[in-house]
């Protein structure tokens, strides 16, 4: 029953964010793919990401803050048993029930209303006993962490990806919107076996990156060669996209660094929809040309393209 606070080791009153960047570091530390001869890295890389998982969780924060919960995500025993804190005690009463916390009660409606009729009265005692009261219930598996490796294109798209787990099986996961670096998907049941049943599989996705497109937010941007002629008086040329080539139209007279927006090209949003990609010219100058050298020479061109710089 770890603290995550000290797993993590961060403060209590640590904010969203520092717990996310402590998570962060530890996982790139203990990653199993960096520490293939170190089973305690793995283990270690475990309970991090169960602590990181139950600190993200507002509620289960909050409940375990509030002693509810153990480190584990478990419930902890009521009234402080099996815990430190003043522990209510069992001392005769004078109307045949128990001493609890000083006020004569019967303690089987303590017990009914805390564990739905879990321990029930008989006259003045028990007759079902305690029900189990007091005792934990069997601990779940290990998380098993994963790392998955995510083109672009298809982080952007939300293509099937397949996963192969630790027991040979493969699983096809279908990437959420938003998806990014650092996203996390739970398996539920794909972990290790342990006395309560199997833990889960953590997914932690890896966007990879591209040769020529860059994510912004949402958006991608995508700096684009186009040739003199296609700039100046204007074109319709194929631009690649996540989704396969479509076509785009150049504006006569366009310059480097023109920027043109094909919508609904980007990353899917979590808030639905898509973004957007940003196709920014750039005028491809042939090299050695002799005829384009010959043009320039006679051309007179008097403007100043760096006027408005000042110099």
């Amino acid at each position: 029953m770890a603290d995550p606070y000290a797993t993590l080791g961060v403060a209590r009153g640590a904010s969203e964010a520092d717990i996310k960047k402590a998570y962060r570091k530890l996982a790139k530390e203990l990653h199993p793919d960096r520490n293939k001869d170190n089973p305690k890295a793995s283990e270690k890389f475990s309970q991090v990401t169960s602590a990181y998982d139950l600190l993200s969780d507002k509620d289960k924060r909050a409940r375990f803050d509030r002693g509810e919960i153990d480190g584990d995500g478990n419930p902890t025993a009521p009234f402080g048993f099996g815990g430190g804190g003043q522990q209510a005690g069992f001392r005769p009463g004078g109307s045949g029930g128990f001493d609890f916390g000083g006020e004569s009660s019967d303690i089987g409606d303590i017990f009914e209303g805390l564990f739905g009729g879990g321990a029930k009265r008989g006259g003045g005692g028990f007759s079902g006993g305690f029900g189990g009261f007091g005792r934990k219930s069997a601990a779940k598996g290990a998380n098993v962490a994963y790392r998955l490796a995510v083109a672009f294109e298809d982080a952007a798209r939300l293509a099937p990806q397949r996963i192969i787990l630790r027991d040979g099986k493969s699983i096809d996961l279908k990437l959420p919107a938003g998806v990014e670096t650092g996203t996390q998907m739970r398996l539920a049941g794909k972990g290790e076996e342990g006395p309560g049943g199997f833990g889960d599989a953590i997914v932690t996705i890896d966007v990879q990156p591209h040769r020529f497109y860059e994510r912004v937010g949402d958006d991608i941007r995508l700096d684009l060669p186009v040739s003199l002629s296609e700039a100046v008086l204007g074109a319709e040329v194929r631009v690649p996209t996540p989704d396969g080539a479509v076509m785009l139209k150049v504006p006569k007279g366009s310059t480097s660094g023109k920027v043109l927006r094909l919508k609904g090209r980007g990353f899917h949003k979590k808030s639905g929809g898509r973004g957007d990609l940003l196709v920014t010219l750039m005028v491809d100058l042939p090299v050695d040309d002799d005829a384009l050298v010959e043009f320039v020479q006679g051309w007179q061109n008097k403007g100043n393209p760096r006027g408005r710089m000042g110099v």
